[in-house]
């Protein structure tokens, strides 16, 4: 599996869900299919069957959570070299030119985005056409919405 890019808060963030699924959630899980299984026939235990359903869609976000972490590529933003390039992990400040809004975006990885945040995924459009750029480049993207063109007016690693 090749890497994943995350930042220091990013993989604190799948350290603490992993830490709460396998303390918290998963013993409550054991617990209520215990519990089911008193109940007597187990064929038609609705509540069996859902706390097992329940039960697999932990262990398999364990196991991914696990995965990731392992071949997670931590990249500690304050301490990549400030070139003023947008790099992984960078904060950008952007006006698009067309709506004369500003936005500001953090590019960081898969897992961590939350557009509601201004965090966008590496792997997203804005973000890769942002990607190597640095303040005063003008770039366009193609989204589902048509073009979008943006000023970069500044990018800082926090």
């Amino acid at each position: 599996m090749s890497q994943v890019p995350l930042t220091i808060r990013g993989a604190e963030k799948l350290r603490e869900e992993l830490e709460r699924l396998k303390r918290v959630e998963r013993p409550r899980i054991i617990e209520a299919i215990a519990e089911a299984r008193a109940h007597g026939d187990l064929k038609e235990n609705a509540e069996y069957h859902a706390a097992r359903e329940q039960q697999g869609f932990i262990e398999g976000r364990i196991k991914d959570i696990e995965s990731k972490l392992a071949n997670a590529q931590i990249i500690d933003v304050t301490k990549v070299p400030a070139t003023g390039r947008v790099v992984f992990g960078a904060t950008v400040q952007v006006l698009e030119l067309e709506t004369d809004v500003e936005h500001t975006f953090q590019i960081v990885g898969e897992d961590e985005a939350d557009l509601k945040q201004g965090m966008i995924s590496v792997g997203s459009p804005i973000a890769r056409c942002l990607i190597g750029k640095s303040a005063g480049d003008l770039t366009s993207v193609q989204v589902p919405g048509g073009v979008r063109e943006f000023e970069i007016i500044e990018v800082s690693y926090l």
